[in-house]
């Protein structure tokens, strides 16, 4: 379903729909225990939720595409991640209100580690904490560059973002390939232009990668950094106006937000936690018809690669379930903006769990929220741009179609 055809069916009405995100929330079994992390993990409320719910896998991009986070999410509000494309650096300078320019030039960065013969060791510098990589972006800023402006910006932990912005007629192109390997035991790449047109600025940010290199290289860990996801700013249609629903968006980390705004959604102070989101979700829960509430602590041990860790994730978030479920939405969804198994340490292409409770909705008898469960949902295996339409239907938003 298309968003012209969902604008043309959207109704106003009183009911609510919450889409909680469990982010990286899929996996695969472990070599040697058999079961994946969220078959593994002790979660009674997400499967009770399951047995109360329609179920099924969600595909984020097209099967075999492995989605990075932005698309996912894209997906999941009903946006076409084939067609409505946007760079990490994008979202990560709306997830921290940098008040990106139409014609800016943005990337996501990460401060890494690297070895005597300058490849990379750790891909995140040790995670270092925010106010450590806050006075390492306060260093590079001073770096000059010919007719730009050049700002860097602290995100957190150790991401940051470089935004490029022209002075009088030089014109900047986001046509650049990522530095960033995103793997361990090579070097970072040259910036290359992925375009004719990329070509200048690609030279710009070789300039501020070598000067960069010469402000950090005697640090112990974050002694080198990665560029990915040039791009600028796109105009999307607005979720209000497609949905004609009051949006709100609920989640810590800035890229989820950045997200959030570039669909129109109203951001709103998800706290330090995730209890503090869900006490943000009630505090606000007069005030919009859709919440997204994001959870990011699944995605972040899968990509360490600890199996142990991913499973204490999904059991902190099940204690929640229970205060997700108390507020009373008309349509509760369980999704993830795509698997990472701990077993691959990254992303993967493979379909995630997905759950609709609604009693508008007959349960189908599944019975946990795991992958092999929910393969065998009623829902079946389906696209993720499907889920939007799916919470108007059942929270009765969506007119007749046709006579």
């Amino acid at each position: 379903m298309d968003l012209d055809l969902i604008r043309q069916l959207a109704l106003p009405n009183d009911t609510k729909i919450v889409l909680t995100v469990i982010d990286g929330l899929g996996g695969l079994p472990h070599p040697s225990r058999g079961r994946s992390e969220l078959e593994a993990a002790d979660t009674p409320n997400l499967d009770r939720l399951a047995a109360d719910s329609l179920c099924g896998l969600t595909i984020p991009v097209a099967l075999g595409v492995t989605p990075g986070s932005g698309p996912g999410h894209l997906a999941l509000f009903g946006y076409d991640a084939l067609k409505y494309t946007v760079g990490r650096g994008v979202l990560e300078s709306l997830g921290i209100d940098f008040d990106l320019q139409p014609k800016d030039v943005a990337a996501r960065g990460n401060f890494c580690t690297l070895d005597a013969d300058g490849k990379i060791v750790d891909r995140r510098a040790g995670r270092i904490p925010t106010d450590e990589s806050a006075k390492i972006c306060k260093e590079l800023a001073k770096i000059e560059l010919p007719s730009v402006d050049l700002f860097v910006e602290p995100v957190r932990d150790h991401r940051f973002v470089v935004v490029l912005r022209a002075k009088g007629r030089r014109k900047l192109s986001p046509d650049i390939r990522d530095t960033d390997p995103q793997k361990e035991g090579v070097a970072p790449f040259q910036a290359e232009a992925s375009a004719t047109g990329g070509k200048a600025t690609a030279t710009l940010i070789n300039t501020f990668i070598a000067e960069a290199r010469e402000v950090i290289n005697n640090r112990t860990s974050a002694n080198g950094l990665t560029l990915r996801g040039f791009a600028q700013k796109p105009d999307f249609p607005a979720m209000p106006d497609v949905f004609n629903m009051r949006t709100a968006a609920i989640a810590m980390y800035p890229m989820y937000r950045g997200l959030a705004k570039l669909v129109g959604m109203t951001v709103l102070d998800g706290g330090e936690s995730f209890l503090d989101e869900v006490e943000t979700l009630k505090r606000r829960w007069n005030d919009f018809d859709f919440f997204f509430v994001h959870y990011k602590p699944a995605d972040a041990a899968g990509e360490d690669g600890d199996f142990n860790a991913k499973v204490a994730a999904l059991e902190a978030f099940d204690r929640s379930v229970a205060d997700l479920r108390a507020v009373g939405a008309d349509v509760l969804m369980i999704a993830g903006d795509h698997s990472t198994p701990t077993a691959m340490a990254a992303h993967s292409w493979h379909p995630v769990p997905f759950s609709l409770f609604s009693p508008n909705a007959t349960p189908d008898g599944t019975n946990n929220l795991d992958e092999r469960s929910c393969l065998r949902g009623s829902l079946g295996t389906f696209h993720a741009t499907e889920v939007m339409p799916l919470a108007m239907a059942h929270a009765a938003r969506f007119a007749k179609y046709g006579a």
